[in-house]
């Protein structure tokens, strides 16, 4: 895992097309805003699909 320290507006890019930009940080919360493609799928990782549900609300590739 790689770990990296930002500060409010301040930019990270994954790829060629997916950029995740530090909103704000208040507290104990950080607010991210995440740029990708419509055909990428971004999801919370305490949001555990089942795979047949995943590929029900995924864009048709």
């Amino acid at each position: 895992m790689l770990v990296l320290s930002r500060k409010e507006g301040e930019r990270l890019k994954l790829g060629d097309s997916i950029v995740i930009t530090v909103v704000k940080v208040a507290g104990d919360k950080v607010r991210l805003g995440i740029e990708a493609p419509s055909n990428v799928l971004v999801l919370r990782d305490e949001l555990e699909l089942h795979e047949e549900v995943a590929e029900a609300i995924a864009p048709a590739a």
